[in-house]
């Protein structure tokens, strides 16, 4: 039976897997409590249960892995803004109440694999050369694990280590985590840090109700500055490759590079009336707040697409420092 298969595997890993791994699993997530104090810095359950958390709460922590970083912290100091509690991105008894934490439950699921799963547009690898790329007609996902991971709002490779680190097939089920169904919340305003790496939505009153962590542009090549305005939403964007923008590529040539969740503006791109600038996904959800962009503000696909839902021509966008 395939279940008993996928099941075997991930309490072999969790059991006898290295340092951390051994103690993450399905029940140390829905059991892990805080009392109070500093939160571990090893890959941990109770941070999988913030991240789930503050991704319900409608602020997003970037992928779903179990690791304390600056994405967490700010997404938790967006939290703590929005509450009225001290905004210092350290959790505290009275956030993790405001979280619900105490009372937090289904924080990971159970979820069987599809024929329709099974049937998605997969492709063999994605190459790392540009002149290839533009010869392909779609950038899918690279397997049904990585497609789920993100359906979830999960590190790929945390999805892995949670089921055991095999490729699902249809009939399997699979552990995931269960984060919040995406916000409808109209944003009249984006504010974007290029010194805090987020991006946050304010409504028409000035209340912030978005919050993502983000990429913002590069040394090389710099984020616009000013105002500017959402000018237009292209879900399943290609991408033109200008090799003035990106001279390391080594190309003489423009190229037009196909759509796709793998592709180098993921799913979504949300442009700007700053000509060649936009807001867009990624094919790297995990590289997010940590590896520079090519000018653009880079957020994980499912935070892009929920963002362009909340969004119409002529939401003002300002880079902030």
């Amino acid at each position: 039976m395939q279940t008993t298969r996928l099941a075997l595997a991930a309490a072999a890993l969790l059991v006898a897997g290295p340092g951390a791994a051994a103690e993450i699993s399905r029940d140390a997530v829905e059991t892990a409590s805080y009392d109070g104090g500093p939160l571990p810095d090893d890959q941990n359950p109770l941070i999988v249960k913030l991240q789930v958390l503050l991704d319900r709460a409608g602020v997003s922590p970037g992928v779903v892995d179990g690791w304390w970083g600056e994405n967490v912290k700010t997404a938790l100091m967006a939290f703590e803004t929005r509450e009225g509690l001290d905004a210092d991105g350290v959790l505290d008894p009275e956030a993790w109440q405001a979280l619900g934490g105490p009372d937090a439950s289904g924080i990971m699921s159970d979820y069987t694999v599809t024929e329709e799963d099974m049937n998605a547009r997969i492709v063999d690898e994605i190459p790392d050369d540009w002149k290839k790329l533009a010869e392909m007609d779609w950038l899918g996902y690279t397997s049904i694990g990585e497609m789920l991971a993100e359906r979830f709002h999960m590190d790929v490779k945390f999805f892995a280590l949670l089921n055991g680190g095999l490729e699902p097939e249809a009939g399997d089920t699979v552990i995931v985590a269960q984060p919040g169904e995406p916000d409808t919340t109209s944003v009249a305003r984006i504010e974007v840090s290029r010194s805090a790496e987020h991006v946050r939505g304010f409504d028409a009153d000035g209340n912030l109700v978005a919050h993502y962590p983000a990429t913002v542009g590069s040394a090389e090549l710099p984020s616009p500055s000013g105002t500017h305005e959402v000018s237009a939403i292209a879900p399943e964007p290609n991408y033109t490759f200008d090799p003035e923008n990106i001279p390391e590529a080594d190309v003489d040539e423009k190229l037009i590079i196909p759509p796709g969740p793998n592709g180098p503006v993921g799913t979504m791109w949300i442009d700007l009336t700053e000509p060649t600038y936009g807001l867009h996904g990624t094919p790297d959800p995990a590289s997010i707040g940590k590896v520079a962009s090519h000018g653009c503000v880079r957020l994980t696909n499912w935070d892009a697409e929920e963002l362009a839902g909340r969004v119409k021509q002529g939401v003002t966008v300002a880079f902030v420092d």
